[in-house]
């Protein structure tokens, strides 16, 4: 009891600087982690490679993931060859009495554009083309040196601090079901053709949604500290 409530007494800190309260911080033989959800600092022994959880409210501080690093490299690599195939070919080809009308992602943006609908062009650029190739480079630019040079790259801990601020903006799953309404409504005006990138597009949203489940921030962070 009074190893718990030790834990308990202890107020949340600002840490300041680019300190993150997701990062483990190992002072002497403890790791302190601060919970995102009530800001308690909870010290553990070490992190393992088991879950901890916090000791107050119950949030999952830490889970391990095995081979977390070389999984998300991967799968980012994967996305990223995706993500070219998806604007390099057609996205869709609409076909109606010997018309056909083929148009890819940036094809639809520039139209979007010449129609003056300026900020939903902004918008689908930014969600769907901008934010997820900041999310891939970044992610390579972080992990691609702790794989094969074993030390943080140039600044990581502030690229991987913008893709975190970055990736709620990314809403390519937003745009895919938009397009699946917009094929419901011109199906009785003209037959629609899915194109390679249609299908590439939509491997991209799962494959790029693995990549960042199989990452493990905490791990990352206290890989990023040493730079230290």
């Amino acid at each position: 009891m009074d190893s718990i409530r030790s834990h308990h007494e202890l107020q949340p800190a600002d840490s300041g600087g680019d300190a993150d309260p997701t990062s483990p911080a190992e002072h002497g033989r403890l790791t302190i982690l601060a919970c995102p959800d009530c800001d308690l600092l909870n010290r553990f022994p070490t992190v393992t490679q088991r879950t901890h959880i916090c000791l107050r409210c119950g949030a999952v501080l830490y889970r391990h993931r095995p081979d977390s690093i070389d999984r998300s490299l991967a799968l980012t690599c994967a996305a990223l060859v995706l993500f070219i195939i998806s604007n390099s070919f057609p996205f869709l080809a609409m076909k109606s009495g010997g018309f056909i009308q083929q148009t890819t992602l940036i094809s639809g943006i520039v139209e979007l554009w010449r129609q003056d609908l300026y900020a939903l062009a902004a918008v689908v650029m930014l969600t769907c083309l901008a934010v997820p190739l900041t999310q891939m480079t970044g992610l390579l630019y972080i992990l691609a040196p702790l794989k094969w040079a074993n030390r943080p790259a140039p600044r990581a801990h502030r690229v991987f601090r913008l893709i975190l601020h970055a990736t709620p903006w990314g809403m390519m799953e937003v745009f895919m079901l938009g397009i699946l309404v917009a094929l419901v409504k011109l199906g009785k005006m003209a037959t629609i053709v899915p194109g390679i990138s249609a299908f590439s597009f939509v491997v991209l949203i799962f494959v790029m949604a693995w990549a960042v489940s199989n990452l493990n921030p905490a791990e990352l962070w206290d890989r990023l500290d040493r730079r230290r």
